[in-house]
């Protein structure tokens, strides 16, 4: 058995407590986030809400592959339940 076997056997347990734990907890761990978004931005007034506000959501779905809430294909960071849609053909010349 090679070294990153050992590794994946022995890591593969402690995936599972952290999948569960962020089943469990994962709105309290959100809630979390966007509390401590609300006061970084605010300290900083407002100058980085666009990085904070990107840096929040790619946390979110972090946690939503740990849950293992996400389906197949990309992830979604808005609250908005439909899949996004892709314009049909090819764009317009100009």
């Amino acid at each position: 058995m090679g070294l990153m076997d050992n590794m994946k056997a022995k890591l593969g347990p402690a995936r599972d407590k952290v999948s569960d734990l962020a089943r469990q907890h994962g709105d309290k761990v959100q809630h979390g986030l966007d509390k401590a978004a609300k006061a970084v931005d605010e300290r900083t007034k407002h100058k980085y809400s666009d990085r904070i506000q990107a840096g929040t959501g790619k946390a979110k779905e972090a946690m939503d592959r740990l849950a293992h809430k996400e389906g197949p294909g990309p992830a979604r960071t808005t609250g908005d339940p439909t899949p996004p849609t892709r314009p049909e053909g090819p764009p317009p010349a100009s």
